[in-house]
């Protein structure tokens, strides 16, 4: 891979792509011992060498060479990084006789969005088999796409989807095993956490990556990256009080890095999954670059969470195959590509949701306050919806009216205002099927171990578990430990309800045939909706 910037003349272009979330909370709003691998440093401008390399055509020296292990997935010969400069000017254009694109259907993939990734039009793009239009595409399904970007970052995949999301093949890790085995601060390590009191190294790990359904061995080798706590210990004080890397006197202590991390990883997971992101600027140098169109999410994760911490030179160290955080991650669990095989893809080719109710009791008039927003952090993927009970009183108030399973599952997580349901009963919500939902009060709350059926009671709408400030229910899907949109080719279908998103979170619809309810977080009359028993589940 060679790294190249251009100084006499500018031969990028990057189409940006901004997503603006505007977050309203009204009345019903919720969020809720090896050798050390050294974390590169940031820097505030690029270095003038790296200027010289662009007119000499000479590789920067740093990055890696050699053929990836037989192990990892197939990809195409990498791509020079080629980096804009903080005001873009023209490129030159593409020759018309320009090879295609041939790309290969990864999971989760959707004909508009792989559209954007390329800069082409849906039509435009081929394939020998059939193309659906409005449902995910069939993972290995050859496309034939026009070429109309110049340049973009490299193609190297460096982390497999299900390394990034608490997939199945985390499900028998033992966080605090091998965080006691390591033998590192974080073994030694207690926070004070308000929501659960004192709590473990291992405790906060396990917490975060389960809450936000992100694979505890990333979180484990981020935090080794960038401040040594898992197999040693830190080298100095910002490595003790911002372990994660980011410098914020706000994001002090570990859980709070922890936090700031999942979310940074969600944005760039989700968002190229639903394709709100093509391309990273860095947060050190205002440099940016188109991603590579061909990447797959958990490779996107990685390196925008880099992006907000490093300066584009530091971020190529850090992505760097041989010697940067790909490297210290093989080396702590293992070769990833490896254990994707056995899981992978996440989505199979035709999948569909279950059958599914509204969550709560026939013939009660409900408000349906938040349409698409976050499913456990603000930002990620779009996947919750919220409902509030009837109420005479705005605020956090007791409330007789009662939660229910939308389907039929096993409750696997109950407390702290969450309840958690797997629909397949193996006892693991990292597999098949799942529905989290959130602000169910402790008391009354179905508990772990009991089976329940479609519509069978779990527990009272409240403010517990997270920021609310009014009683509600927050309901989300998940599957194989992924966030489903609840706008999407999967779109959330509860009593054939059907659910879109607005122009901001929180804000869209749910629809059936001719009628329509209108989220709104202060409740109001095209809010209510009602759950009888005529009504058909996911016609």
């Amino acid at each position: 891979m060679i790294f190249r910037v251009s100084v006499r003349r500018s031969i990028n272009v990057f189409i940006i792509f901004f997503t603006v979330t505007l977050l309203l909370f009204i009345n019903t709003a919720c969020t809720v011992g090896g050798a050390y691998f050294v974390a590169p440093h940031a820097s505030a401008t690029i270095p003038p060498e790296i200027a010289m390399l662009a007119n000499t055509g000479v590789p920067w020296q740093n990055l890696p060479t050699k053929t990836p292990a037989p192990t990892n997935p197939p990809t195409a010969t990498r791509t020079p990084l080629l980096l804009d400069s903080p005001t873009p000017t023209p490129t030159s254009a593409i020759q018309a006789d320009a090879p295609p694109y041939l790309y290969y259907v990864q999971a989760a993939d959707t004909l508009p969005v792989v559209a954007v990734r390329f800069n082409v039009s849906p039509s435009e793009i081929t394939s020998p088999d059939p193309i659906v239009t409005d449902t995910l595409l069939s993972p290995g399904q050859l496309l034939i796409v026009p070429r109309r970007l110049a340049n973009t970052s490299t193609s190297q995949k460096i982390l497999p989807d299900s390394e990034l999301v608490y997939s199945p093949s985390a499900i028998d890790f033992d966080v605090e095993e091998y965080v006691r085995k390591a033998g590192g601060k974080l073994s030694t390590y207690s926070q004070w956490l308000k929501s659960t009191g004192t709590s473990t190294g291992a405790e906060i790990v396990q917490r975060v990556a389960l809450e936000n359904s992100i694979n505890p061995r990333l979180l484990l080798a981020l935090l080794e990256y960038n401040s040594h706590w898992v197999t040693g210990y830190p080298e100095n004080q910002n490595q003790i009080d911002y372990p994660m890397g980011l410098i914020d006197l706000n994001k002090k202590g570990l859980y709070k890095q922890m936090v700031w991390a999942v979310d940074q990883l969600s944005v760039g997971y989700f968002n190229w999954r639903e394709g709100r992101i093509i391309e990273l600027k860095f947060i050190d140098d205002g440099y940016s670059t188109r991603l590579a169109p061909d990447l797959n999410a958990g490779s996107v994760a990685l390196q925008y969470y880099f992006s907000k911490l490093y300066s584009s030179t530091n971020w190529l160290t850090a992505i760097d195959l041989e010697n940067g955080f790909p490297a210290l991650y093989e080396s702590m669990f293992g070769n990833p590509w490896e254990r994707a095989q056995m899981v992978e893809p996440l989505y199979p080719p035709g999948l569909e949701q279950p059958p599914l109710i509204l969550p709560f009791e026939m013939n009660q008039k409900w408000s349906y306050t938040g349409g698409p927003h976050g499913a456990w952090e603000a930002e990620g993927s779009y996947a919750a919806l919220d409902f509030a009970p009837p109420s005479a009183n705005s605020g956090c108030i007791p409330s007789n009216a009662w939660v229910v399973a939308s389907a039929s599952g096993l409750v696997v997580r109950s407390g702290k205002g969450v309840i958690v349901l797997d629909l397949d009963g193996d006892g693991y919500e990292q597999t098949g099927w799942a529905l989290l939902y959130l602000h169910v009060s402790i008391e009354g709350a179905v508990p772990v171990g009991t089976w329940v059926g479609m519509g069978d009671p779990l527990g009272h709408p409240s403010c517990e578990g997270g920021h609310a400030t009014g009683t509600h229910v927050h309901i989300a899907r998940k599957f194989n430990g992924e966030w489903i949109a609840a706008d999407s080719p999967m779109p959330f279908n509860l009593s054939g309800w059907v659910a879109h998103a607005g122009y901001a979170a929180y804000y869209g619809t749910l629809t059936r045939d001719e009628e329509e309810v209108i989220a709104n977080m202060g409740s109001s009359g095209t809010s209510l909706i009602r759950r009888s028993a005529n009504d058909l589940v996911n016609p």
